[in-house]
């Protein structure tokens, strides 16, 4: 039997507790004069849960996520991490605050070794100690990065480079870990790998709250699913659930946005 991986830590400081370690409540969002992306859109993250935002193409699912960690604030509503308001923090206090963000597509610098690309993830921290202590945390959650520790990024394979991506986000103890599009230009056997991978980080005490095209593999992970259309969340519930309802199916699942559907129906 493996040893348990210890959870992060969270951050100090004085909260309110919700239960939840993120909230976005009643989020208005857009981009410049543009009709407004996110309207009034309201998604909670327990701890240690997969939550999975899925929905057609224009939905507002990565706008969610940029909101989330301070690429983009919001017009109106609030945001809550570990109970703290947070509403209006740019991306350098959000990840303070203890939201870490992998963005769609590769992100790893191929010319630096692995164990480079992981310790930009904690250059923030300057207790040597916890580098270390952090260092052997992700190496135990994702083995191939302690493997290949001093090998090019570069040299590694799609799926490999993605959990050096993990890895790094996790350097600075996240509460919440956002991931949009992890299996992006991979195929079905790494995209498996990978979200092996998001299992582990949960089960390792990280929430994650994750936007995914692949909608029926990304509910096959997660714990809570959030059907999103023309900015909202229509239908939130438990993922397995979502993913065996067959109108549920039909409406989000194969690709037919909601909204003309439901004109149809009705």
């Amino acid at each position: 039997m493996s040893e348990p991986i210890p959870a992060p830590q969270a951050p100090s400081g004085p909260a309110h507790s919700t239960g939840n370690l993120l909230e976005l409540n009643d989020i208005q969002a857009g981009y410049g004069r543009a009709a407004m992306v996110l309207r009034g859109l309201t998604i909670k993250v327990p701890a240690a849960t997969v939550v999975c935002l899925v929905g057609p193409n224009g939905a507002g699912k990565s706008t969610v996520l940029k909101v989330a960690s301070g690429l983009l604030r919001p017009r109106s509503g609030e945001i809550l991490v570990g109970g703290r308001d947070v509403t209006g923090q740019g991306p350098q206090e959000m990840l303070s605050s203890g939201l870490a963000h992998v963005l769609q597509g590769h992100s790893v610098f191929r010319e630096m070794t692995v164990a480079e690309n992981v310790l930009l993830g904690a250059y923030t921290l300057r207790d040597k100690a916890k580098v270390a202590e952090r260092v052997a945390f992700v190496q135990h959650l994702f083995p191939i990065v302690g493997e290949r520790w001093k090998q090019l990024a570069g040299l590694l394979s799609g799926g490999q480079q993605k959990q050096v991506e993990f890895a790094r986000s996790l350097m600075v103890s996240p509460q919440v870990v956002l991931l949009d599009e992890p299996s992006m230009g991979l195929d079905p056997k790494t995209t498996a790998t990978v979200f092996e991978q998001v299992v582990r980080m949960r089960d390792a005490g990280v929430a994650v709250l994750l936007v995914e095209q692949n909608a029926r593999r990304a509910l096959e992970t997660a714990d809570i699913g959030c059907v999103l259309d023309l900015g909202r969340v229509h239908i939130t519930g438990p993922a397995r659930e979502l993913l065996d309802d067959p109108q549920l199916s039909e409406l989000y699942l194969g690709g037919r946005p909601a909204e003309s559907a439901l004109r149809k129906e009705g």
